[in-house]
């Protein structure tokens, strides 16, 4: 009976891993849809300031976690995203959690 229940574990593992990344492709297809749709037209701005900070978060051309955390008012992006093993190495299409600090 000890080998069903770990071989349970080992299926909700591989299930839980399948769902982070299917959700992960299916942002980063969002963002690029976004990218090609655009690309007509003429960049005035900084656009990034612009986006929104939801819960799931994929970073952009020019970002750092710096500039993030500033702009979704998180200052414990590292700490909240074990799979960022080096916080200088950021690169666009990197799916982050943000969990903004409430400000009373």
């Amino acid at each position: 009976m000890g080998s069903s229940a770990a071989g349970k574990n080992v299926g909700d593992s591989a299930a839980s891993y399948c769902a982070v990344m299917l959700l992960g492709m299916i942002l980063l297809g969002s963002v690029r849809e976004s990218a090609v749709a655009g690309e007509g037209e003429a960049i005035k701005g900084n656009n990034l300031r612009q986006r929104p900070c939801d819960e799931i978060y994929v970073v952009g051309e020019g970002e750092t976690l710096h500039t993030i955390s500033d702009k979704c008012n998180d200052p414990f992006i590292v700490e909240r995203n074990p799979h960022i093993h080096d916080p200088d190495d950021v690169y666009p299409g990197l799916v982050i959690k943000i969990t903004p600090t409430r400000q009373y």
